[in-house]
């Protein structure tokens, strides 16, 4: 891992940290590198349960580094595949929607172009009042190519979708919780962030990652397959200990005291 990103793990949580503060988080080389390196870590990592990710700075990530992708010099292959359906551009974004565990996005400043893409790879995004927002490739004479257009669909509207990204406006947190690009508003997105983390961490691991697998199912999946699906994360949970620990930890009420 480069020195772009950082991650801490405390009581089940990862606090994932972009590190450029000086440039708002701006997308080079090396932060490409970073934010891939992070995914890859975080998805052996079977003792967290819940992902926060957030911005140092006055931002959460202002887009592309302009300066250091010109010329053609960024050594970014966008030809190549090599996370799955995803290239390295798109893995960014794409990648939080692949781990195992919720993502959940702490956005404030802006979140612009790529940083736009990225905040929409979490499962859940909590926006400070005064965030700017801006699906902003077409000012570059740019498409949105960092798996934006994969993660929108199931977010918002199509019509709205083609607006933001023909004109490139910036638009704010209200707009965006009223789209959906936005779970909701918080005073302090990371603090609230965080206390949700730890409320999710508190559930059966193992259920949590079987409800992110089902709704990453159910944006492609035809009704059959999602209700098959459904009963096949269910065997995989139900009278296992750590569910039988949710129930006795609900009845006794207490913490639950899980196995990772």
């Amino acid at each position: 891992m480069t020195d772009r990103v950082t991650i801490n793990v405390e009581g089940g949580v990862a606090d994932i940290r972009l590190a450029r503060p000086d440039k708002m988080n701006a997308l080079d080389p090396a932060m490409f590198d970073g934010i891939v390196d992070a995914i890859d870590q975080l998805a052996g990592m079977t003792g967290v349960r819940v992902a926060v990710l957030s911005g140092e700075g006055r931002a959460f990530c202002a887009g592309l580094d302009m300066a250091s992708m010109a010329g053609g010099g960024s050594g970014l292959d966008i030809a190549e595949r090599a996370w799955g359906p995803a290239n390295k551009v798109q893995q960014v974004s794409w990648g939080w929607r692949t781990l195992p565990m919720p993502v959940i996005a702490a956005v404030h400043g802006v979140a612009f172009g790529g940083g736009f893409q990225i905040m929409s790879g979490a499962d859940i995004r909590i926006a400070a009042p005064d965030t700017r927002f801006a699906i902003r490739e077409s000012h570059w004479g740019l498409v949105p190519d960092m798996g934006g257009i994969a993660l929108w669909r199931t977010l918002a509207r199509d019509d709205v979708l083609r607006e933001l990204t023909y004109t490139g406006r910036e638009f704010g947190a209200a707009e965006a919780e009223r789209f959906g690009f936005v779970t909701r508003v918080a005073e302090d997105p990371l603090e609230a962030a965080h206390a949700l983390a730890r409320e999710i961490a508190g559930r059966n691991p193992h259920a949590v990652r079987g409800i992110k697998r089902l709704y990453n199912h159910a944006a492609d999946g035809d009704p059959a397959s999602i209700l098959d699906l459904e009963t096949v994360e269910q065997l995989k949970v139900i009278r296992t200990p750590n569910q039988i620990e949710q129930v006795r930890a609900n009845m006794e009420k207490r913490a639950a005291v899980f196995e990772d």
